[in-house]
C-alpha cells in the first residue's frame, strides 16, 4: 500500500477476464485501493480475483460501460481514480509517474496518458493506434461519465486535464475472432446510443459510414505503414461501424 498524501482507488471492470486479470493485480499493489467490479463472468475470473486479499470484489449486471464505471466510483472510497481493464499493463515509467504525481496534490483534474496497441505481440505503429489516448486518472469528484455515452465513454470533467509522458500497454488483439466479437458488441452499444438520440437508420451511410472508416484507417492513419496487421484493424473497425447500422436498423423496425 501506497503513503502518499493522495490516495489512489484502482477500479477494474471484468467479464470473462481469466486471460488477462491475475498478473493485472500482481502489478498494482500499490494503490490504496483495488476494486473489481465484474458482470458475472462465466470463466475462471471471480477465482483469480478471490485469490488476491486486498482486492475488493463487486458484482454488478452490465448496462453499458458509463453505468458499470460510474457505479466502480460511487464504490470507492479514494478521491482519487484510475480505470484500468484488464488487458491494460502500466509500464515501470508510468507507474512511478502516477505514484510520483499523487505524492502531493496533483495541479490538474484529470489526466489522460497514450496508449500502445499490441496486436498479438507486436506493437502497433500506425492505423490510428499512434495517437491513441486514454483518459483514466481523475479526481471522482470533479469528473463524471455521460450516462449517455454507452460505449467509448466520456468523462465529463469540472476542471483541468493533462497529460501524462509515459504510456500505457493494451493486449488487447490475441486472436481474430474474440476481437471481431468484441468490436460487434461495441457496434451494437453505439447503435443503441444513436436510438436513445433519436437518430434514424439511413442505408446510404450503412454503405458509405464502413467503407469510409477501412479507407480512414487504412490510408489516412496510415494503416497499410502495419502490413497486413493494418488491414485486420482497419477491417475490423469498419466492421463494427456496420454492425452500428445494421442494429440500429432492427432496432427501429
Amino acid at each position: 500500500m501506497s503513503t502518499n498524501n493522495t490516495k489512489l482507488s484502482i477500479l477494474i471492470l471484468t467479464y470473462n477476464e481469466e486471460r488477462y486479470i491475475g498478473k493485472l493485480l500482481e502489478e498494482i499493489e500499490f494503490a490504496d485501493e483495488v476494486i473489481v467490479v465484474d458482470s458475472y463472468s462465466t470463466d475462471k475470473t471471480l477465482e483469480i480475483v478471490k485469490s488476491f486479499p486486498h482486492v475488493k470484489l463487486i458484482q454488478n449486471k452490465f448496462k453499458n460501460y458509463a453505468d458499470q464505471r460510474n457505479f466502480a466510483i460511487e464504490n470507492s472510497k479514494n478521491d482519487w481514480i484510475l480505470f484500468l481493464d484488464a488487458d491494460e499493463r502500466l509500464t515501470p515509467k508510468l507507474k512511478l509517474e502516477i505514484v510520483d504525481l499523487l505524492k502531493t496534490v496533483p495541479a490538474a483534474q484529470a489526466y489522460s496518458m497514450p496508449r500502445v496497441f499490441m496486436f498479438k505481440e507486436k506493437a502497433m505503429r500506425f492505423t490510428g493506434t499512434q495517437s491513441d489516448m486514454v483518459l483514466r486518472l481523475f479526481d471522482k469528484n470533479k469528473c463524471q461519465y455521460q450516462a449517455d455515452k454507452l460505449v467509448h465513454e466520456k468523462l465529463e470533467i469540472n476542471g483541468k486535464e493533462a497529460t501524462l509522458k509515459n504510456k500505457m500497454i493494451h493486449y488487447t488483439y490475441y486472436d481474430y475472432f474474440i476481437f471481431k466479437k468484441k468490436v460487434a458488441s461495441y457496434g451494437r452499444l453505439k447503435a443503441e446510443e444513436k436510438k436513445l438520440k433519436g437518430k434514424k437508420y439511413s442505408l446510404i451511410m450503412h454503405i458509405l459510414h464502413p467503407a469510409f472508416t477501412f479507407i480512414s484507417y487504412y490510408i489516412l492513419k496510415l494503416g497499410f505503414l502495419d502490413g497486413y496487421r493494418g488491414i485486420v484493424l482497419s477491417y475490423l473497425f469498419a466492421y463494427s461501424v456496420y454492425v452500428r447500422y445494421d442494429e440500429l436498423k432492427k432496432l427501429q423496425r
